[in-house]
């Protein structure tokens, strides 16, 4: 849907809105178009969700984003995911200087993903956290 000053809604509420979507693109749903039959079931983890979220926003703070310097509950993190978020950050930014960019952005996504599946998706340690229905 469009505003009046034809943006897309989306993207007048900024990326906040966008992870919200993609949050509930990825959670647990099934697939609408199949031509072998009926949907087949799709679900994620909470280790898919945690490494997505997780290396979305330590990507936006090693670019130095405008949007990076949200509060962890702005951005949808748990307060554990936040320590795998801080921990991640430091070794791309070490990584970055010692062995270039393209390395670091590889150690971004595997780091993230190792620490998220250790964690079973980080998602605990939040006072405001509960569990999907």
């Amino acid at each position: 849907m469009r505003s009046r000053d034809g943006r897309l809604g989306a993207a007048r509420h900024g990326p906040l809105a966008g992870l919200v979507l993609c949050a509930m693109l990825t959670l647990p749903s099934t697939t609408c178009c199949s031509e072998s039959g009926p949907p087949a079931p799709h679900s994620s983890t909470p280790a898919d969700v945690c490494t997505a979220l997780v290396s979305y926003w330590v990507k936006e703070a090693w670019k130095n984003s405008s949007w990076a310097g949200l509060d962890w509950e702005q951005k949808g993190l748990s307060n554990e995911q936040l320590v795998i978020h801080d921990g991640v950050l430091a070794a791309a930014r070490a990584t970055e200087q010692r062995e270039g960019r393209d390395v670091a952005l590889r150690l971004i996504d595997r780091r993230t993903r190792e620490r998220c599946e250790a964690a079973d998706g980080a998602t605990g340690s939040s006072d405001n956290w509960r569990q999907p229905h």
